[in-house]
């Protein structure tokens, strides 16, 4: 039965419980050193869009972390359609943690009522700003979405204290790569690009979703180099995640990108993404 209480219901190692009752050790691995992984999902009346791409991430990626996947694929599933239907929530923040512990792993998997941006936000996009910060693109974990995650949550800070909302980071070459919550796709000539993995970007899985739709539609997407001189000349230019889904990037460190409109390519491929999103594909 759905919650009925204000209290939030979180699963943690084998039981569902109040989230003030949930405790760990603070002698564990995962806590100490940051030694965990950790995937956000948005359950959409109850689906979540590329669940078994979520899945297959986190624990394709417990392998070079020396962690135990601690269930199967389907079990966990269960689990979390399960925690979805007792907090009753019909439009779900979710996130998935595992974590080291000194002899297994830990999971945690916290669900929220998912509280959307605003209908004028995708309308108007984002303003980013330029991080201080340079992602290195030799680093062997640039592609794991880990725990130790303060190189992009100070890059978030810096960027929401000067008054934007997200920040573009570049790489130790000076190539743009990523934002600190986000992958960053441009047009040109009605052709989509977004950094390469090797510029050091997560292989996000709204990324993904996007080069699956363009594939659909014909739409050609190169993966390359770029600098933000590229971005600067772009025709329009989005970010991608999990929760915000597809949001125009309007402006870079101050300075507009397409005049600051939303261009017709990003409005088309929001559409399909919500579609998705619907369907829960």
């Amino acid at each position: 039965m759905p919650n009925s209480k204000v209290e939030e219901i979180v699963f943690l190692n084998g039981k569902f419980i109040a989230k003030d009752k949930a405790m760990v050790s603070v002698w564990e691995p995962g806590f100490l050193y940051g030694w965990g992984l950790f995937e956000t999902m948005r359950a959409y009346q109850e689906k979540i869009i590329y669940f078994d791409a979520h899945l297959a991430r986190i624990k394709n990626s417990c392998v070079p972390l020396l962690m135990q996947f601690p269930y199967t694929l389907n079990k966990l599933k269960g689990i979390i359609r399960k925690l979805i239907k007792i907090n009753g929530f019909t439009d779900a923040y979710l996130r998935l943690t595992l974590w080291k512990t000194e002899s297994a792993t830990a999971t945690l998997i916290i669900c929220r009522k998912y509280k959307p941006y605003s209908p004028l936000k995708y309308r108007k996009g984002f303003m980013a700003g330029l991080s201080s910060f340079r992602q290195n693109e030799n680093y062997p974990f640039a592609q794991l979405k880990t725990t130790n995650y303060l190189f992009y949550q100070l890059a978030y800070q810096e960027a929401r204290m000067s008054g934007f909302d997200e920040a573009i980071i570049l790489n130790s070459r000076g190539l743009i790569t990523e934002g600190s919550r986000s992958n960053l796709f441009f047009i040109k000539d009605n052709q989509l690009f977004t950094p390469s993995l090797e510029c050091g970007c997560l292989s996000g899985i709204t990324r993904k979703v996007i080069f699956d739709l363009a594939k659909q539609r014909r739409i050609k997407v190169g993966e390359g180099r770029f600098t933000l001189e590229n971005l600067y000349n772009a025709e329009g230019a989005f970010l991608t995640n999990s929760l915000m889904g597809v949001m125009p990037l309007a402006s870079l460190a101050g300075k507009p990108i397409a005049k600051g409109k939303v261009d017709g390519l990003t409005r088309f491929l929001t559409k399909k993404y919500n579609q998705l999103l619907k369907n829960g594909i």
